[in-house]
């Protein structure tokens, strides 16, 4: 069947099937455009290694709960082959403060209960890290979120976590992507919601698990006694974005002592629309703008913001001249791991066997700065459920200690309690950082940073994210890739290149040995260009929007040094895209 008849049979099925209700009929009726009909209908959204995410709105090729219940049944199905010990165990659901977030959640809830599988819903928004941390608190075999995590505020997202309060496995995924796609029909089975109730198939949960996951991220403090005596003299803006990390980072941060806090008031209560932000994203710089304001109106010290799920932590903080510095992930990454490391030696709680993991996007200055605490370094692939990956064979073969884990996307994670990164305790290490620096060093957090490039070596990093919408953007950004793979060059930008990854065979090219060998790690579509000499350029389509990302981290003797090489590495770089895009 071809792509315009298999299109105009999905359409006249949610057009005339009552079990779609008036609303989505109304909304696919509306449609005049026939290239947004194909488009919504030309495949389904697919259930990746993490979960699925994708544009809100009425059609197979779109997030509506209808596909909610599709995916919750392969959910289902997949638990119940578990055997009755983990339906009874049960899933943890939260959601966060997106749109159909909360309506998601429980019809999610509703098909579980349906499959004699026991729900813990939430009884409102709750961050990403405390759902690792409650389905670990709970014992229970799996948990679920409804976030579409910084994504503009179209899109939705059902991201899946397993029994250790990691990500699925690449096996449980393509367990759940095998069962949606089997199923042919989009008549699923719900519980009534007060049947659920009454049966005990569907618990709400709610402050216990606040303050057992609260509990858990202070103890990953190193100096609780300094904050609680002199936290008040930090001055810190933070903005939740209008998501989940408002009430948790303020009562983290003001427990702990830092009292001098003051949050964004425009952007504090959730909202769907994020009106104040083009994008709900603590990479993106404009998404501080009203922080800043609010910082230097305040004379504040330090500027944290959270994406709406609060999984990740953008910040600035203030020189001595009064500007703020903005950090990118990566220098929030390093700046973390050089506190903890050396905190941990200065209290003697280094372990001989500690243990650094990154993923491969992630700047080579970490791998520096581990080593020079004796700590070793793996890098995994990009997604941090590689990291939680990481801590659970760690746990299960004994080999290592697992100390601290980030992604330069500005995800970060210092202990076991939660098996994905934590904006919340983010914020709260990197707040104690500041006060520990500022009252023991007289040192302020861009003099820190400079000082780790001054001991390390200079590293500037930056990530360009390249648009291209559609089925055809799709097409298009595996051509580029594609061509890229079957460059070899010796040089970028004037710069030596050591070796070579491509990702996706899994190979790694030694240049001036002309040697081919295994990289060891699983297969993705990525390539990453390493310099002699440390850093990278690596590239490889995003895995929750229609875009290809360039990543850059570039050593340098000096930070002029280091941005001349980078200006002219992206320059090279850019110049083999634009030549493959007009192809």
């Amino acid at each position: 069947m071809d792509l315009e008849r298999e299109v105009q049979k999905k359409f006249k099925l949610w057009m005339e099937n009552d079990y779609f209700d008036v609303e989505t009929r109304q909304e696919l009726l509306k449609i005049s455009d026939p290239q947004e009909i194909e488009d919504r209908f030309y495949t389904d959204l697919k259930f990746g290694t993490g979960g699925m995410r994708g544009v809100l709105g009425a059609g197979t090729n779109r997030m509506n709960r209808y596909l909610i219940r599709k995916v919750s049944q392969a959910l289902a199905d997949t638990i119940r082959e578990e055997g009755q010990e983990a339906c009874d165990r049960g899933v943890v659901i939260s959601f966060d403060s997106r749109r159909f977030s909360a309506e998601f959640a429980l019809e999610t809830a509703l098909v579980l209960g349906a499959n004699g599988i026991k729900a813990y819903l939430f009884d409102d928004l709750r961050p990403t890290p405390e759902l690792s941390f409650a389905v670990r608190y709970l014992n229970a075999i799996a948990g679920v979120n409804i976030t579409a995590s910084h994504n503009p505020k179209e899109y939705n997202g059902f991201k899946v976590y397993w029994e250790d309060g990691g990500q699925l496995s690449p096996k449980q995924a393509d367990q759940i992507a095998a069962k949606m796609a089997k199923e042919e029909s989009w008549e699923i089975n719900l519980l009534d919601k007060n049947q659920a109730l009454e049966s005990g198939m569907l618990q709400m949960i709610g402050q216990e698990i606040d303050r057992a996951y609260e509990a858990e991220v202070k103890k990953t403090l190193f100096n609780v006694e300094l904050s609680q005596t002199a936290g008040k003299e930090l001055k810190i803006v933070y903005t939740p974005l209008h998501g989940t990390g408002g009430g948790p980072v303020q009562r983290v941060l003001r427990e702990l002592g830092f009292t001098s806090l003051w949050i964004v008031p425009e952007q504090e209560m959730p909202d769907p629309e994020f009106p104040t932000v083009i994008t709900p994203n603590p990479e993106d710089p404009s998404a501080f703008t009203l922080a800043l304001q609010t910082a230097k109106k305040l004379e504040a010290d330090l500027v944290l913001a959270t994406d709406p799920d609060g999984d990740r932590l953008g910040a600035y903080a203030k020189d001595r001249r009064g500007n703020y510095h903005r950090f990118s992930g990566n220098q929030i990454g390093v700046i973390l791991e050089y506190y903890i490391l050396s905190q941990r030696k200065r209290l003697g709680k280094l372990p001989e066997r500690g243990v650094l993991v990154k993923t491969v996007a992630s700047t080579d200055l970490g791998d520096i700065i581990a080593a020079d605490f004796g700590v070793k370094t793996i890098n995994v692939l990009v997604g941090f459920k590689y990291i939680g990956e990481k801590i659970k064979e760690m746990e299960r073969e004994g080999w290592g200690t697992y100390l601290f884990g980030f992604e330069e996307s500005h995800g970060y994670l210092a202990g076991t309690y939660a098996r994905d990164k934590d904006g919340i305790q983010a914020s709260a290490l990197l707040a104690e950082a500041a006060l520990y620096y500022l009252q023991k060093e007289g040192k302020t957090l861009p003099e820190v940073l400079e000082g780790i490039f001054h001991r390390y070596g200079t590293y500037l990093d930056e990530q360009i994210a390249i648009l291209l919408a559609g089925k055809e953007g799709k097409e298009r950004i595996s051509a580029v890739i594609d061509r890229l793979r079957r460059k070899k060059p010796s040089f970028l930008g004037g710069i030596e290149l050591e070796r070579i990854e491509d990702f996706q065979t899994g190979l790694r090219w030694k240049i001036r040995d002309k040697k081919e060998e295994k990289t060891g790690l699983p297969q993705e579509n990525a390539l990453r260009f390493s310099f002699r000499g440390g850093g990278f350029v690596m590239v490889r389509p995003s895995g929750t929007e229609p875009k290809i990302r360039f990543y850059f981290c570039i050593r340098g003797q000096s930070r002029e040094k280091a941005e001349q090489i980078l200006a002219r590495v992206k320059d090279e770089v850019f110049a083999w895209v634009d030549d493959l895009l007009k192809e």
